[in-house]
């Protein structure tokens, strides 16, 4: 899958997790989505593209919670 693509994806779901007034609840919960809808080769790029920096545009909430929770994916 496309990696833009992917971060368009993952920032729609921090988006909707940001609303949550307990952001550590906030990036648990964004970690989870993803590793429970999203398929190990899609984590594994998104991850990847963060890594060596091709996924500049992933919003702040999610690198956090890739950062926070990455053991989980």
């Amino acid at each position: 899958m496309n990696l833009d693509n992917l971060v368009k994806m993952a920032n729609q779901i921090g988006t909707f997790f940001a609303a949550m007034p307990d952001r550590d609840e906030a990036l648990a919960d964004i970690a989870t989505h993803l590793r429970r809808f999203w398929a190990p080769p899609m984590r594994r790029a998104l991850l990847e593209g963060v890594d060596n920096g091709q996924a500049d545009a992933v919003a702040p909430i999610v690198r956090a919670a890739l950062e926070r929770h990455r053991e989980r994916l």
